[in-house]
């Protein structure tokens, strides 16, 4: 029963994003457009805090990146699962890290939006560069859910995918 109270503001959180309209929803996800996308202004402190994630990755800096970290928080990529900020903290925070500072990306489309402690917010974007000696141009995908807490907005899942540009 603990974990369905769990799940519920995620679940939560993804009818509310199935139900929010957006102005890309039918466009090609190839299609590039420009950074400012909806997301209502109830998300815009929950959008500050994923930017705060992604520029303290883009530092090196782990100790701010994990203090926007639910200690519950579920990051998965790669068809891989960490589920708990101390296992991210000691597998991939700093290769996560490592590739953020060397490979800048940038945000093409965002949408996001919050009810009372829940947000989420969804990214598109394109990172190029070279990542140790090898060229890198892929489209991202990312989606975050957050919940309010004491002091702010914490990340309590992330899911990140990319797959290569098309020319």
């Amino acid at each position: 029963m603990r974990g369905m109270v769990r799940l519920r503001p995620l679940m939560f959180a993804v009818l509310i994003g199935a139900a929010a309209p957006t102005a890309h929803a039918h466009e090609p996800a190839t299609k590039q457009t420009p950074a400012a996308t909806p997301l209502s202004p109830a998300a815009a402190d929950a959008a500050r805090t994923v930017d705060a994630f992604q520029a303290a990755l883009a530092k090196g800096d782990g100790s701010a990146a994990l203090a926007l970290l639910a200690d519950d928080v579920l990051i998965l990529e790669g068809g891989g699962a960490e589920r708990s900020k101390a296992e991210y903290a000691s597998h991939h925070l700093a290769a996560d890290m490592a590739f953020t500072k060397a490979v800048p990306g940038r945000t093409t489309r965002r949408s996001g939006a919050a009810v009372g402690d829940v947000a989420w917010i969804a990214s598109e974007g394109r990172t190029t560069g070279r990542y140790k000696d090898k060229p890198v141009d892929r489209v991202t995908a990312e989606t975050i859910v957050l919940r309010r807490s004491g002091s702010g907005w914490l990340i309590t899942h992330i899911h990140w995918s990319s797959a290569a540009a098309k020319p």
